[in-house]
């Protein structure tokens, strides 16, 4: 067995040098969002320093013998990258950009060199095709348009999210920022390629890879770097301080190093640490070790801060009143956790005595004696202050935050958002004051026209909206159990005797991706697929009292019928409860935003960056683009067929037989098949694809 490792540039991997294969017995594609979106928001960091290279981990791959590569670990990162890259050159309207960023994942041949144009990665047979249609070959606009039951598989579906969700993140960048973004992917982003002729001794090498010794974390450089700086007399007792201080954390040094970055943010107040252990020394450390007061570092910054990050991690355990609890439970909903040097400052500088080493973090169940540590050391309470300024920061907390999610704001403006409140608040400010905590009247309508229209986001993010509106009613913290879920009360498939059939297609495709048509329930997937009548639906949401808690979800007990009349009520009190919990259901001129239409809401903001949100036939006429009246063809030579579509005035596309559809993939597929999609229809006027129209109407504000 002959072993090859090597470092090169991602612009060195996807090239003819590499056919890359997935083996069948791979697992699929099992990314979520937060995982692609993680590796954005990495590589948009990196790229804020240029000079230094981003690496991306091991390929292990097995030469097969016939110029392709069995991909044995580092499959997830392909995928992505190839679909990072996809969305770039979708972007992009440089010609010579465009065909150079397409050379990454399609190999466009060489017939001297006897290399076949083909994608650059071949996923396993089931997907192939659906990633290269869709991504690989750039028809976006197609999968945009696809709906939940036109995807056939989870890693397909993964696809179609992932996709979407880097198309929205790299569509807020100015055009200058993303090329100089595709340049360091390109060139500064490394990958170690590791290559064997003998696939068991692959998987030997990735067991080995993944057992390596474990490296130091930035708690173990720091107090290194700390405790060399303490006189000898002592130096033990204040080793043995920070590991009291740190050990409670645990040992993952991700979490270690979110932690000091965090607390380098709060001391800094700089939004961005590229380079944690360099700029944490140089910003934290070293303004202590210049006046020889490293033990005040240890004592008066690390020991409350970690404390504080225990009580963020485990609210519930504190001994904080219920209506703080409440608040940290809120901020624990979001998958993000830009907010929590926010909410470290505001506790430490809540607690006298969050420093001290007898401090009972945590209350002792069924005791309201004094507690005692695992020594037998008396523990003392937490000793609060100004509480309620505690809990109005926390409250201004929740808001922008969940406004920044809802309006999909970048890594980068979130944590300038949190160094801006904790500079702030440093100087005293009130919280009128706090520029971190201001909400403008354009924040306002993007976020309520999220809401009234499709919701593209995470269901964690469905869920927190539901919980939100379902509290606000309510009037207090619900307690949620674990299996909790956004459910729809539409399903996915409607049955021929199923009372939503007799609905029509443009109202069950209305109502499929809207909050109006979603309720927490314990309820899942497999539970509710079967059933496609309403009552079952309803029934099977309500059959636990767990369920029944959530004042949305129970007023559905009350419903027999469930009409668009009934999910567009659900719809307007869904969003006004949710623009009262965030207060941002007026604006200065005290109009009632939650009242206004998705349209009327985007009317005059200044959003002019595209998103992934599925375009209607509807937008496109109004915009010019297609015309009422005008023909669609669908020539299909080698089957003799030929497909004909009218556009109606109504936004539908009529076919031969009489009936409509909503969208050109329904239309398409209902001739065509499983595969057929938005891109196979041309206009007969100038044969331009349907899918370049889409593309225009996308791009239109840019």
């Amino acid at each position: 067995m002959s072993i090859n490792a090597t470092e090169k540039p991602l612009g060195k991997v996807f090239t003819s040098d590499y056919r890359f294969v997935i083996p069948s017995f791979q697992r699929a594609y099992t990314w979520q969002t937060e995982n692609v979106e993680q590796l954005v928001n990495d590589l948009q960091d990196a790229c804020a320093h240029p000079e230094t290279p981003y690496f991306l981990g091991s390929l292990i791959l097995v030469k097969d013998g016939h110029g392709k590569y069995q991909v044995i670990d580092g499959q997830q990162r392909l995928i992505s990258l190839s679909i990072i890259i996809a969305v770039l050159r979708d972007l992009e309207d440089d010609p010579d950009l465009i065909d150079a960023l397409s050379g990454l994942i399609l190999e466009p041949g060489d017939k001297l060199r006897g290399i076949k144009a083909e994608p650059r990665l071949k996923l396993r047979e089931r997907d192939a095709g659906f990633f290269r249609m869709y991504v690989q070959e750039g028809d976006l606009e197609g999968l945009f348009d696809l709906r939940d039951n036109d995807i056939a598989s989870h890693a397909q579906r993964n696809i179609a999210l992932n996709t979407r969700q880097v198309f929205d993140m790299l569509a807020t960048m100015p055009a200058k920022e993303r090329r100089r973004f595709a340049s360091y992917l390109v060139n500064a982003v490394t990958l170690v390629i590791v290559t064997t002729d003998d696939l068991a001794g692959a998987h030997r090498i990735f067991d080995v890879m993944n057992m390596r010794g474990v490296p130091l974390t930035a708690s173990d450089v720091f107090k290194a770097r700390t405790i060399a700086e303490i006189s000898s007399a002592a130096r033990n007792a204040y080793a043995t301080r920070w590991d009291d201080i740190m050990d409670p954390l645990g040992d993952d040094a991700g979490t270690l190093e979110e932690f000091f970055s965090d607390l380098h943010l709060i001391v800094s107040h700089k939004a961005v640490c590229a380079r944690l252990l360099d700029e944490f020394r140089k910003d934290v450390l070293k303004p202590y070790a210049k006046k020889h007061n490293t033990i005040a570092f240890i004592d008066e910054l690390l020991a409350p801060y970690a404390n504080a990050w225990r009580m963020l991690e485990h609210p519930t355990d504190t001994s904080l009143p219920d209506n703080v609890v409440a608040l940290l439970v809120s901020l624990n909903d979001y998958p993000t956790t830009d907010w929590k040097p926010v909410a470290m400052w505001a506790l430490v500088n809540s607690i006298r005595n969050l420093g001290d080493a007898d401090i009972r973090i945590f209350a002792a169940p069924g005791s309201h004696t004094t507690a005692h540590d695992a020594t037998g050391r008396a523990e003392t309470p937490l000793q609060l202050h100004d509480i309620d300024r505690l809990r109005g920061i926390l409250a201004a907390l929740e808001r922008v935050t969940g406004i920044d999610s809802l309006n999909r704001q970048s890594p980068l403006a979130r944590r300038t958002r949190a160094a801006g409140a904790i500079r702030d608040l440093d100087k005293n400010r009130t919280l009128q004051q706090i520029r971190g905590f201001l909400i403008t009247d354009e924040d306002r309508r993007t976020a309520l026209a999220h809401l009234r229209g499709e919701l593209q986001t995470s269901p964690a993010m469905k869920k927190l909206l539901l919980i939100r509106a379902n509290e606000q009613k309510a009037g207090h913290r619900i307690t949620r159990p674990r299996s909790l879920k956004a459910m729809p009360i539409l399903p996915e498939q409607v049955g021929k005797t199923s009372d939503f059939a007799a609905w029509s297609e443009t109202a069950r495709d209305h109502w499929t991706n809207r909050i109006g048509n979603l309720a927490l329930t314990q309820a899942n997937e497999s539970q509710m697929a079967p059933l496609s009548a309403y009552a079952q639906r309803r029934d099977r949401m309500l059959l636990s009292a767990s369920s029944r808690r959530f004042p949305l979800t129970a007023e559905l007990g009350d419903i027999a019928e469930c009409t668009p009349q009934t999910l567009q009520c659900r719809q307007d009190e869904t969003i006004r409860l949710i623009a009262d919990h965030w207060n941002i259901r007026y604006d200065a001129e005290h109009t009632d935003l939650s009242a206004l239409s998705e349209e009327a809401l985007t009317v005059g903001t200044a959003k002019d960056s595209p998103t992934s949100k599925r375009v209607t036939i509807k937008q496109v006429l109004a915009a010019g683009l297609l015309i009422p009246g005008e023909t669609l063809v669908w020539n299909r030579p080698r089957k003799g067929e030929r497909w004909i579509a009218i556009v109606t005035a109504e936004g539908r596309l009529r076919m031969d037989d009489g009936k409509e559809y909503g969208t050109p993939t329904a239309a398409a597929r209902s001739v065509g098949g499983k595969s057929a999609g938005l891109n196979v229809w041309k206009r007969t006027s100038n044969g331009q694809k349907l899918s370049d129209v889409w593309k225009a109407y996308r791009l239109r504000r840019r």
